[in-house]
């Protein structure tokens, strides 16, 4: 095993060595899973000889502090492994990235690094591939065991996000995918920087097929993914497919000017008819006060959009690479 120097921030694919082509390249992005990572490797590993399948396994240190990217590496004499850790925790979304620009195989397979996703549903996903399928992701055949407030919010997130957007994204669908080569290449050309990974899946299109699954409980720690996570990332992928927040304020502010103009004609009429009245101050200050607010919530989603844009022109990469290495070749 060798450890090479800290990459450019240019990252070519990897020329794969004629006739060394492995049939499967696994991505495992993992931030913080030292306790997981080694039985994920096995595991994988064990399934893939099982299969009969040609692979190599990526493994993605997202700027992780608890020695995942060692434990990953203790495992480099077992199995054919490839091991990348970036220089500080940039999301799932780069890390993903990151996996997919240094695989080779014909194939390749994204998991999550706590294997949820049962690794024994890879033999039916495979199925599904041969069939002629260039993409075989899985979704999730139930959410009872996630709180109903976290139902609720999926559910209207993505009912948000298909509203607008140019192309179906599939709900409840897990980042555990199969993809053909030309899917990748597909993806790793796009070169937007604030990604939503589950968009993307679908933005590049091909022939895709959905294969329900349950999830298994971690084996160790905890998600990574909590509310603000979980947040962030809805809401760039509410910027990134969709365009509906900016042209509702459209109709919200034809809609106000429509009920002002029907006011301000009433008013004119009561005042013909039945002469003027005392100006009333509550309604005065509650109009300024509701028109102050719509103002600063359209101002706001503008500047979500507008700082999309500038974190878009600065073209800084997604992730940077600190180091990485590659044992062994495809099995």
């Amino acid at each position: 095993m060798s450890v090479s120097q800290p990459l450019s921030l240019q990252l070519p694919l990897p020329v794969a060595v004629p006739g060394k082509i492995p049939d499967l390249s696994f991505v495992i992005p993992a931030f913080n899973e030292a306790g997981n990572i080694q039985r994920t490797l096995r595991e994988v590993a064990a399934e893939a000889e099982r299969l009969g399948k040609t692979y190599e396994i990526i493994v993605v240190d997202d700027g992780s502090s608890d020695g995942t990217y060692e434990a990953a590496a203790a495992c480099s004499g077992q199995i054919p492994l490839a091991a990348v850790r970036l220089s500080r925790n940039f999301g799932k979304e780069q890390a993903m990235c990151a996996g997919l620009s240094r695989s080779t195989g014909a194939a390749v397979v994204i998991l999550d690094a706590d294997l949820q996703e049962p690794v024994s549903t890879l033999e039916s996903m495979l199925a599904r591939y041969s069939e002629g399928y260039e993409v075989v992701y899985a979704v999730r055949a139930s959410r009872h065991d996630e709180s109903p407030l976290k139902r609720v919010l999926t559910r209207g997130f993505y009912k948000l996000l298909t509203m607008g957007s140019e192309c179906p994204i599939p709900a409840n669908a897990r980042d555990y995918r199969i993809m053909d080569r030309k899917v990748v290449e597909a993806l790793l050309s796009l070169p937007e920087r604030n990604k939503f990974m589950k968009g993307l899946f679908s933005w590049v299109g091909f022939r895709s097929c959905a294969v329900p699954i349950e999830l298994k409980p971690r084996h160790s720690g905890k998600s990574k993914f909590g509310f603000r996570r979980l947040f962030r990332l809805a809401l760039t992928g509410l910027t990134s497919f969709t365009d509906w927040p900016l042209r509702i304020w459209t109709v919200v502010g034809l809609a106000i000017a429509c009920l002002s103009i029907a006011y301000s004609f009433w008013i004119v009429l009561k005042t013909l008819i039945w002469g003027a009245d005392v100006p009333g101050f509550a309604t005065i200050t509650t109009a300024i006060f509701f028109l102050g607010g719509l103002q600063i919530m359209s101002i706001g989603v503008i500047g979500e959009y507008l700082s999309r844009v500038f974190s878009e022109v600065k073209q800084r990469p997604g992730f940077i690479i600190a180091e990485e290495f590659r044992a062994g070749s495809p099995s």
